[in-house]
């Protein structure tokens, strides 16, 4: 069971007043810029403070090692960050809250980790000038970028700091693309990608060897498979799909030519965590400092799947049963949009060198995460009842 199953849903409501007060200012200039640069510096002390960090890297947890999490309030960024937190490691995280999806269920996720004691900061990866003031208060060991976004700008203060931190980056199963040689291998094309959102995974391994090559930054891209499970994303199939069963509405059910069926490789979220920490444990030193590379740096990638491709006919099924509700199929063709038939991962490589081993079966997934759904749903209504 996660950790993060049983935690509450919510983190409750809370409603900030308008001041009826006004402060007006007799000062020159220069003192309102001092007194606000003394009122950023407080509050980045106050942060740092909250979230157990300080200047010295011995300091920032028990083992020695420090991670800035992308993506912090995202699906998969939160589960990485508790996990972390839980076992000593010095967690920061960032993220930009935006609204590509529900931004409350962000907000939620985020104050899930503030209770185990993990911060995020509100922040773009794009913005320079904070990433940088981040390496500064933190001596960064690693970092796992689990943002949507590519990253460059990040990539640019990694390869730019002393030390550099090594990298863990989520890339994405999409990349195979047209390949049909199936279960998908490390060693197999992925020059075809099916959708743009796979071209640009595909970028981010090209500028990940890019970076590798050039200024001797450590990075480990990690291919994910489907991911589901408690806390996850409300774009994903098998949310809505629970989502418009509860409803009574349609859900579409994808086949492909001549009838074929469309599977997926679904992946609890904890194989996911425990793939993701296997990564970051076998990650060696970047050899770069302060942006020249002294020597050959490693460059991975593997794949984390669950090696057993499942019928999405068959989630629906497993849904119904699991929320004793007959689903409303529309049976539709497989648009020709970047969705791919077939997916299946071969993990033997993740096995090998990362110890990977998925443990979680469809079924018992989908079980916690209804279960999730269900208190998390109802927990909001009684909130917004109030």
């Amino acid at each position: 069971m996660s950790h993060l199953d049983s935690s509450p849903s919510t983190p409750g409501k809370f409603k900030m007043e308008k001041s009826p007060y006004r402060l007006r200012w007799h000062s020159t200039p220069l003192a309102k810029l001092t007194f606000w640069s003394f009122v950023f510096l407080g509050l980045i002390v106050m942060f740092f403070i909250r979230s157990g960090f300080d200047r010295r890297p011995r300091s920032v947890a028990r083992n020695g090692i420090s991670v800035l999490v992308t993506g912090a309030a995202g699906f998969v960024g939160t589960h990485v960050s508790a996990a972390l937190k839980r076992r000593g490691d010095g967690v920061l995280g960032l993220d930009n809250f935006n609204d590509y999806y529900d931004p409350s269920l962000k907000r939620a996720r985020q104050a899930l980790l503030e209770r185990s004691g993990a911060f995020i900061v509100e922040g773009d990866i794009n913005d320079q000038a904070l990433l940088k003031k981040l390496f500064e208060v933190v001596a960064f060991t690693h970092v796992m970028h689990l943002a949507a976004q590519a990253g460059v700008s990040l990539l640019e203060v990694c390869k730019s700091a002393n030390p550099q931190p090594a990298i863990v980056w989520a890339s994405s199963s999409s990349v195979y693309g047209l390949n049909t040689k199936v279960p998908f291998s490390e060693k197999d094309r992925t020059d075809q990608p099916a959708s743009l959102y796979a071209a640009t995974k595909k970028a981010g391994e090209e500028i990940a060897h890019t970076y590798n090559h050039i200024y001797g930054l450590s990075l480990t891209g990690l291919r994910f498979f489907t991911v589901y499970g408690p806390w996850g994303r409300p774009d994903m199939a098998y949310f809505f799909f629970t989502r418009d069963i509860l409803k009574g509405k349609s859900i579409p059910i994808f086949e492909a030519a001549n009838h074929g069926t469309v599977a997926r490789d679904f992946t609890y979220i904890d194989d996911i965590v425990k793939g993701c920490l296997g990564a970051l444990d076998t990650a060696e030193k970047s050899t770069g400092s302060g942006g020249k590379k002294t020597g050959p740096a490693q460059l991975r990638v593997f794949n984390l799947g669950n090696t057993s491709p499942v019928p999405v006919s068959d989630l629906v099924s497993i849904l119904e049963r699991l929320l004793n509700v007959k689903a409303k199929r529309t049976v539709m063709k497989l648009p020709r949009n970047g969705d791919v038939q077939y997916t299946h991962a071969n993990v033997s490589l993740a096995q090998t060198e990362l110890g990977y081993k998925p443990t979680t079966d469809l079924r018992t997934g989908l079980k916690k995460f209804v279960r999730w759904y269900l208190s998390y749903y109802k927990s909001r209504k009684k909130v917004a009842a109030e």
